[in-house]
């Protein structure tokens, strides 16, 4: 498993990770890898990659439908944030053929943050050579 760190600047915010998991995968590996976020308030997601006002679509229409509102009962103030993070999910599964993750044209990795700014972790993981 390989752990790789994640520096958000905003409270939401998709960082694109693709290349920070790329280069962690060994060359000529071919199988399967899992991007795993072990926090309750981020996410991971493939989506588009070229066109960044998918993200802002995306990051804008999450806080339309789950607003920060004071009608949640959770002390930290952040309900919203945990909403999103399981809406989004934890996990991602790629395919990996000789060292290269299989994505679509315009696809790429991000990481989904729901309560920053912080320091993240994003956890790596290649399945066993058969």
């Amino acid at each position: 498993m390989i752990e790789l760190g994640v520096k958000t600047s905003a409270r939401n915010q998709m960082v694109n990770i693709t290349s920070e998991v790329s280069k962690n995968i060994p060359a000529g590996y071919t199988g399967h890898a899992m991007v795993y976020v072990p926090h309750t308030t981020a996410a991971v997601t493939i989506n588009e990659g070229a066109d960044p006002s998918v993200q802002s679509d995306i990051l804008g229409y999450l806080s339309e439908l789950i607003p920060n509102h004071p009608g949640f009962t959770h002390a930290e103030g952040n309900s919203d944030s945990h909403i999103k993070s399981s809406l989004v999910g934890n996990t991602v599964n790629l395919i990996v053929e000789n060292g290269r993750i299989i994505l679509g044209t315009w696809q790429a990795i991000y990481f989904c943050e729901f309560d920053g700014p912080r320091n993240r972790k994003v956890y790596l993981s290649l399945s066993e050579k058969a």
